[in-house]
């Protein structure tokens, strides 16, 4: 049978771990089990659904990838509440796929860019003064690992990760470190690594100076100079 025979053929029966799924998601969300609760332990879930042990395990499984179950090695299956970081998680693959085509890293990088410009403007107005001698020590990091190309790359990304936990907002920061992980993935090595490292810090120094200066439009515009400027200097690369 061709691949295209396979994917246009009569649709399989549906996998018995599929619907073990299915009803623990169902039980979860309708309280039976609530979050931080024990499941049943693996034998009692075989005879409460009629299926194996191999079933079960996978469909566990699958209900931690998405979030719903913490599985440790001799506890039974606890039931745990969603993070965004789980959820945008599961995009993780699709992401990838997409950014492969043409265009879309470019309007991915957009994405962001609007993020990170409201955050920078939330930071002028509202970063409590522990909060921007954090993002000093952040920035003083970055400096120090100018000559060193993967500990420049870490220190980078927790500069842009400080802002992102100002406003308080889990879903800011999972987003900015699912950002960091498909856009740095994407991107090819640069051809000058230290003078790119330079340029870099150069942007996030004038986004901090100007947090500091509690100044949120020229936060906002030395960060889009910052972002552009560096997709910039690796669409040429």
């Amino acid at each position: 049978m061709s691949t295209s025979d396979q994917k246009l053929g009569p649709i399989a029966r549906r996998k018995l771990s599929d619907e073990v799924v299915q009803r623990l998601e169902a039980a979860i969300r309708d309280g039976t089990f609530p979050p931080g609760s024990p499941l049943p332990s693996e034998r009692e879930l075989m005879t409460l659904f009629g299926v194996g042990r191999p079933s079960i395990r996978e469909a566990l499984y699958a209900l931690q990838r998405i979030g719903l179950v913490r599985l440790a090695t001799g506890e039974r299956p606890r039931v745990t509440e969603p993070t965004a970081r789980q959820v945008l998680r599961e995009l993780d693959s699709t992401v990838r796929h997409w950014l492969e085509q043409a265009g879309a890293l470019r309007h991915f990088e957009q994405v962001r860019l609007f993020l990170e410009m409201g955050l920078v403007r939330h930071a002028s107005t509202h970063a409590t003064d522990q909060q921007i001698a954090q993002l000093r020590a952040a920035l003083e990091r970055n400096e120090a690992e100018i000559g060193n190309a993967r500990e420049f790359a870490l220190t980078d990304a927790a500069f842009h990760r400080v802002l992102a936990e100002m406003p308080g907002n889990p879903v800011f920061v999972a987003m900015h470190d699912a950002a960091v992980e498909w856009i740095i993935g994407q991107r090819p090595p640069i051809a000058d690594p230290e003078t790119n490292n330079r340029m870099s810090y150069a942007g996030h120094l004038a986004v901090f100076n100007a947090i500091a200066a509690r100044d949120a439009e020229a936060a906002a515009e030395a960060m889009r100079r910052h972002l552009e400027e560096a997709y910039n200097r690796y669409a040429r690369n």
